[in-house]
């Protein structure tokens, strides 16, 4: 049996045909043109599926249903995209729209929760009863397993996790409060703490990371603060610890509220592995209550399914 899923981003459209055991058979990607009218937004994930099933080598009408996670707060029940920001959309019937097209029973999901359940379903969480998936991309975005299922709360926006505070009236996010864990833990995060660092603590331009980067500032990214902390330098490696105890704090926080068995990391940065996985677990154990009984402590460990895992656990939406 095959399953189609769909992973509708604000830059791109990535779907794929998934097998019942999880494994992608096929997958392809075009751009999403935002903003675009309803009708034209259904004729792009349209056209991509089925390029997804040419793809895989099957027909079509060998796909028994379609998953869809879309960034924003998604009604899985009646399909609605209430909101998203990222897609200008407001009360958007994408189930009904795309069923409609493609002729396939669709079941629609927020996109971190959709990635979440495709850890849980072929990746690091599988196995779990209760489980959580962080990814650390522009933003915090994170996913919450609860007894197998999806927990999306009653209005269907649990699960924001990258907007719990952590520095009070710290620094703005764009969610309009201060302070958020996003702001210091994502991608976007740890740029700015490195250019900050960089200004305020290195002015005589000593440090390592200004000639890697060619003394331009907005050539930092996420990989910058590791990479020099690697080749030794000091400045580095503070950043690094920095960034680590922030993302501590918030690791700590998601599992302190709720206690799952397995925690796993995704994301960009989630590619320094060891470098980052560490030092954050001997953070965590530090803050987290039930550490001494290591039998029944949170296992906190990477996420396996890379940027497939929102058209895995998007296939397998509805069971």
């Amino acid at each position: 049996m095959y399953y189609a899923g769909i992973d509708l981003g604000g830059t791109n459209i990535a779907a794929g045909i998934v097998n019942e055991n999880g494994q992608i058979l096929g997958k392809v990607s075009s751009k999403t043109q935002v903003p675009c009218s309803g009708e034209d937004l259904i004729r792009r994930l349209k056209e991509t599926v089925l390029k997804a099933a040419q793809s895989a080598g099957i027909s079509f009408s060998q796909v028994s249903k379609v998953g869809i996670g879309c960034p924003g707060t998604v009604n899985p029940v009646s399909g609605i995209v209430e909101f998203s920001g990222n897609l200008y959309l407001r009360d958007f019937p994408l189930k009904d729209l795309l069923e409609e097209a493609l002729q396939k029973p669709v079941f629609a999901e927020n996109d971190a929760n959709a990635a979440a359940y495709g850890e849980y379903r072929a990746g690091a969480l599988q196995g779990c009863r209760n489980g959580l998936a962080i990814t650390l991309g522009t933003g915090v975005g994170s996913g919450i397993i609860i007894d197998g299922k999806i927990y999306a709360g009653s209005n269907f926006c649990a699960g924001e996790m990258g907007h719990m505070v952590i520095q009070y009236n710290g620094r703005s996010c764009s969610c309009g409060r201060k302070g958020c864990w996003e702001t210091y833990s994502s991608a976007t995060g740890l740029i700015r703490t490195t250019q900050l660092k960089l200004l305020t603590e290195d002015p005589c331009k000593k440090s390592r990371i200004w000639e890697n980067i060619q003394m331009d500032l907005d050539r930092v990214n996420g990989r910058t603060a590791f990479d020099a902390m690697r080749q030794g330098d000091e400045l580095g490696r503070s950043i690094v610890e920095e960034y680590i105890s922030y993302l501590a704090c918030g690791v700590a926080n998601c599992i302190n509220t709720f206690q799952p068995d397995i925690l796993c990391i995704g994301g960009g940065i989630s590619n320094e592995k060891d470098a980052l996985l560490l030092p954050l677990q001997e953070k965590v154990n530090q803050l987290t209550f039930n550490h001494e009984n290591s039998s029944r402590r949170t296992t906190l460990c990477l996420a396996q399914l890379g940027n497939d895992a929102g058209i895995v656990g998007a296939a397998f939406l509805g069971e």
